[in-house]
């Protein structure tokens, strides 16, 4: 991240010692089984998001990591298996042992201002390792703890929230549910919460298992040989941030044929990132590539799935094709394949992604190759409405891209444009061909020659 100057920003951050927040009550003492969708292999990983607010003369006086620190402990006692740690069980199943040891929490202060951050706030944060500490240990599957925040006050009054969570505990929606409950026990409210549902059993794979779809999200898929070289290994990669606006999303509506201008902004900027950034990374012409889209399927399965439920709930069908299907067909040709692509979720495809789980072992990965592309969209997930006191967020989402996978986040550009911010990671030669092709599909509309995409390093 660099200052309205363009200097790289740097401060220095005084944290407190990492201490274990435990619920506020007693709570259960129990084991619970996660559910086949949950403790697939895919999702044993950490995933971060970062939060900043401004300063709330209201709040002068508080340090809003004591006020969300005891919001947190009360929130608890309603989540208590947060609190508790990750055991393996037989065939690999995991098993939270809801023991009541807490969740790691780090107190900090920085001497930076907000206004210092930039006026455009956007992944990527190559400051977040001050702002969310790494503590040694603690990032393990097994036996650690499963969640980590750090509040880090700024010298301004405002704050920002950093949070780490274990994905096999929840998807973007439960995460949200969950910091909605703190921040409302922070606020001191305790009317009107969604109460959670556990119930993981709900998305495990019938007995016996069956599996009645192909799922080439999971293929095993070797490395595809490029013409230059870019590995997910690679010492050269870089992160960059692009920025769609109304006017640019507009614009892309143009290169659509009219039966499908009507597809929605994901599917519209999901087609789109994919060609590009297909035909950046040099594949052979004939080599296969994918899109996977994650697909939430609350709204699809409301009859399977109780309000409150805060697992995991949700499956990332693939599109296949060719690089020269890509290349030599119009956006339209991307944006069907995508639409097909989340067409395929049902309650009958979550049940055979379990029994898939089930089946072939829970070491049953979705490729993470070059040639694999895999979008989630964070936009309409309102983490920007959780309120600790301190008014919403200036900005809400996840800090970086994580190799294969982008996501999409609300966000501002420096004109104060609300819009989809996406952050790529590629090598450096081929993250340049991305914003050359990126270009020259938005010259194909004769009246785009004064919009370009933004882009913030």
């Amino acid at each position: 991240m660099a200052t309205h100057s363009g200097i790289p920003l740097t401060f220095t951050v005084r944290r407190c010692k990492p201490e274990f927040v435990a619920p506020a009550k007693p709570t259960p003492c129990e084991q619970k089984l996660l559910s086949d969708i949950d403790d697939q292999a895919s999702l044993r990983f950490q995933v971060r998001l970062v939060h900043f607010y401004r300063h709330e003369p209201s709040m002068e006086g508080k340090h809003p990591a004591e006020v969300i620190r005891k919001g947190l402990a009360q929130a608890l006692v309603l989540y208590y298996p947060f609190a508790g740690r990750l055991r393996e069980g037989a065939n690999g199943k995991l098993i939270v042992d809801c023991n009541g040891e807490g969740v790691l929490f780090i107190q900090a202060d920085a001497d930076v201002t907000l206004q210092q951050f930039g006026g455009a706030l956007q992944p990527p944060f190559p400051c977040f390792d001050e702002l969310l500490f790494a503590v040694p240990g603690s990032e393990g599957m097994l036996n650690c703890p499963l969640l980590l925040i750090q509040v880090t006050r700024l010298k301004c009054g405002g704050f920002i929230f950093a949070i780490r969570l274990n994905h096999v505990m929840s998807d973007g929606p439960g995460l949200k549910q969950f910091l909605s409950t703190v921040a409302a026990m922070a606020r001191g409210e305790t009317t009107h919460l969604i109460l959670p549902v556990w119930e993981r059993h709900l998305l495990d794979a019938p007995n016996p298992p069956r599996v009645t779809f192909t799922h080439h999200e999971y293929d095993e898929v070797e490395a595809a040989v490029t013409t230059t070289t870019t590995s997910l290994s690679s010492d050269n990669l870089v992160e960059r941030s692009f920025f769609f606006g109304p006017a640019e999303v507009s614009l892309l509506r143009r290169l659509l044929p009219p039966h499908l201008r009507h597809c929605t902004k994901f599917e519209l900027l999901t087609a789109f990132l994919w060609r590009c950034r297909s035909l950046a990374i040099n594949l052979d012409p004939e080599e296969e590539v994918r899109m996977l889209c994650i697909v939430n399927a609350r709204s699809k399965i409301e009859s399977l799935l109780p309000q409150g439920y805060y697992g995991n709930a949700f499956v990332f069908p693939a599109a296949i094709t060719t690089v020269r299907n890509l290349r030599e067909n119009p956006l339209g040709y991307a944006v069907e394949l995508v639409k097909q692509a989340k067409a395929r979720l049902t309650e009958e495809y979550m049940k055979s992604v379990a029994a898939l789980m089930v089946i072939r072992g829970k070491r049953l990965l979705f490729p993470n190759v070059m040639g694999s592309f895999i979008i989630s969209d964070l936009t309409k997930m309102g983490y920007e409405d959780v309120d600790f006191g301190w008014g919403k967020a200036v900005f809400a989402g996840t800090a970086k891209a994580v190799g294969v996978v982008s996501f999409f986040v609300q966000a501002k550009n420096k004109k104060g444009e609300v819009g989809t911010s996406v952050a790529i990671c590629l090598p450096a030669p081929a993250m340049e061909r991305f914003a050359e092709e990126m270009d020259n599909m938005l010259k194909q509309d004769k009246e785009s020659k004064s919009i370009r995409i933004s882009s913030a390093m």
